[in-house]
């Protein structure tokens, strides 16, 4: 239907579009520019301080921004939005609190202090120091140094005592000899096994073995701790060394259960053994010394101490002082072979060695002798003859004593090389008449004293018809 031209330009002018004109661009650049003027005044609001004093900021909950209030409230609200704890305090409800008629400064203002006419204000620094103010701050945590625990400068007792508690205590601060045994002694008082050892194990690096050995003899807890210590690391040096120091007070126990082979354990046991019976015949060795009624220690004074001595050392002591004894008591030289099972010849040297420096002769004779089935005797010896004779002379055996024996050897041209060196003629003169050699027999002759008893028996042999000489 077609519609009159009254009615078009009706329709047209009350749409809500509107047809295109040249004078829409004019309209467009007036509304930017009263936008620009807008957004210049605001601009100039805020960088003039003087203006603003005079404008008031108010938050959601109708506080001025800025105001001191306003400031505990964020500052409580954050708070709550973390889960750590709070930095500060509950505020109590008591404190007294800006009102809004003083809260219409701006934050500006509040840091410079700056009263805007209305009268006084403090500025936020001297807020901060207000004493109501000042206890929502967080107080400071007070040096190390005020804490005792960061102190290292504690006695004996107070290191033990940390020790005990599992706290850091170091030792190296304790040098001189007696603080270091006082932190044993408190460690031992405290009855705590780790801390009697990590002591210990301070001492054993700081202190020589012989006062760390002194030391531990008096004190059987510390001793049976570190003989555990040392069972433990397995230091097998050190265990012996502290068992020869310490023989008097080591229990017989910790002995035994030493880490050691088969083999070694035996041999521990053995010296062990060993070192209890030369304590007994130490004590009583020194009891008859003293009392002056044993011959042979008035003639023959002991030089040292049997104790801490090697077993061969000690039989050969038993053997010079108590040869004689019974097998029975604990200083018989019988009783010590059987006892820590010395061997035949081994027994022999040592006691032929002892005997001899006695110069008993008949002793060392009585060594030599055995009895067959038939009950003849012999001399027998597990050692070469030719040795003891050197055993004799070196003990200034008379010349009657080692031509019995320079006799036995065995080998006619070493026994000569003997017999002549320590001049037993009689020896030499035998031995080239069991060889029948005349002309040796015949030089031998002007070696011998002329008109001596020697002389005349050479004399009597190269006379008599019914040897065969062979020369």
């Amino acid at each position: 239907m077609t519609k009159s031209k009254a009615d078009e330009e009706d329709y047209w002018n009350s749409s809500k579009f509107k047809a295109f004109t040249f004078d829409d661009e004019d309209d467009e650049l007036i509304r930017l520019k009263e936008s620009r003027q807008a957004v210049n005044s605001i601009r100039r609001l805020v960088e003039e301080d003087d203006d603003e004093d005079d404008v008031e900021k108010v938050s959601w909950s109708g506080e001025p921004v800025g105001s001191i209030s306003w400031s505990v409230k964020e500052t409580a609200a954050s708070n709550q939005r973390t889960d750590r704890e709070p930095a500060f305090p509950k505020i109590p409800t008591d404190t007294p609190s800006l009102s809004k008629s003083q809260s219409g400064y701006s934050l500006s203002s509040l840091f410079k202090g700056e009263t805007g006419g209305r009268g006084n204000f403090q500025s936020f620094t001297d807020t901060l120091s207000d004493s109501s103010i000042r206890l929502y701050a967080p107080e400071l945590r007070k040096p190390k140094s005020e804490y005792k625990d960061y102190v290292s400068d504690w006695s004996p007792e107070e290191t033990i005592q940390r020790l005990q508690q599992g706290k850091t205590a170091p030792l190296e601060k304790f040098r001189s000899l007696q603080d270091k045994l006082l932190l044993l002694d408190f460690a031992v008082s405290a009855h705590d096994g780790n801390v009697i050892t990590a002591v210990l194990i301070y001492l054993k690096r700081t202190l020589s073995k012989e006062v760390l050995f002194r030391e531990l003899e008096s004190r059987q807890t510390a001793l049976r701790h570190f003989i555990h210590y040392l069972t433990e690391t397995k230091d097998q040096r050190l265990l012996l060394e502290l068992l020869r120091f310490a023989h008097t007070c080591l229990p017989v126990t910790p002995v035994y259960l030493l880490p050691f082979s088969a083999e070694d354990s035996a041999h521990v046991q053995d010296h062990y053994t060993l070192l209890e019976r030369q304590i007994i015949i130490e004590a009583t060795d020194q009891q008859a010394e003293r009392g002056g009624k044993v011959e042979i220690f008035q003639k023959f004074p002991r030089r040292a101490s049997i104790l801490n001595m090697p077993l061969i050392t000690t039989l050969y002591y038993c053997c010079f002082y108590h040869y004689s004894e019974p097998e029975g008591t604990y200083s018989s030289p019988l009783n010590i072979r059987q006892t820590f099972k010395i061997s035949g010849k081994q027994y022999f040297v040592t006691a032929l060695a002892a005997r001899a420096k006695l110069k008993a002769w008949l002793d060392v004779d009585a060594l030599f002798t055995s009895r067959n089935w038939l009950g003849f005797t012999r001399k027998k010896s597990p050692l070469s003859f030719q040795r003891v004779v050197d055993v004799l002379q070196k003990n200034s055996a008379p010349t009657q004593v080692l031509q019995d024996y320079v006799g036995l050897v065995e080998d006619p041209d070493m026994r000569i090389s003997l017999a002549q060196k320590h001049k037993c003629h009689d020896i030499v003169i035998n031995t080239y008449r069991d060889m029948k050699d005349r002309q040796q027999l015949l030089g031998y002759r002007g070696k011998v004293g002329r008109g001596s008893a020697e002389e005349r028996k050479i004399d009597e042999l190269l006379n008599n018809q019914q040897i065969r000489w062979k020369n």
